[in-house]
């Protein structure tokens, strides 16, 4: 998704909308309420979080636009029941114990698109996760949203996650952001 200066603005209800759309995906995340995420995902989902590399200025690479390139995440909806499906088989390990999350949602943008049921949310965020003993890890960054209005509600139809680190030192990777 690209961004598009001078896009028409959002009404602070259709914003103060998504917004609570925002914050009620980080609380089921939070409390692994993965069914009801699962639920606000469109079928026609792409999850996508490419992996960046730290290039000089000059070298013009589409890092974030090109789809072939690696990522971390370049996931459908399927996809992502088939990674939380493997949760209840009881052979992930490092899901037992359980982590803690914590997933905090900020400098939400609303921009409407030229399709008047789907609507361009920037955001940043900030997910803190603690696991068995000591292990606690902290990612941060921004995303690029397109939410779509449907009979069942609103539903996330894209998203481009942008990590700020340039070394991720998280010993997995089992968690949406």
């Amino acid at each position: 998704m690209q961004e598009q200066f001078g896009a028409s603005a959002a009404s602070v209800a259709l914003v103060n909308e998504l917004q609570q759309a925002l914050y009620r995906e980080a609380r089921m995340l939070d409390g692994e309420r993965y069914d009801d995420w699962v639920a606000m995902l469109a079928d026609d989902l792409h999850y996508h979080m490419p992996s960046i590399e730290t290039r000089y200025r000059a070298d013009k690479t589409d890092q974030i636009g090109d789809l072939n390139r690696a990522a971390l995440y370049n996931d459908s909806r399927e996809d992502i029941k088939k990674r939380l499906g493997r949760l209840a088989t009881g052979t992930a390990w490092s899901e037992d114990p359980a982590t803690r999350f914590t997933h905090l949602i900020s400098n939400v943008e609303v921009e409407l698109t030229s399709n008047d049921d789907e609507y361009r949310v920037y955001s940043a965020f900030l997910v803190y996760r603690s696991r068995n003993e000591c292990d606690q890890d902290t990612l941060i960054g921004n995303r690029v949203d397109l939410w779509r209005r449907t009979p069942q509600g609103l539903k996330l139809a894209r998203r481009l996650i942008l990590l700020k680190q340039n070394l991720l030192m998280s010993k997995n990777l089992n968690m949406y952001l």
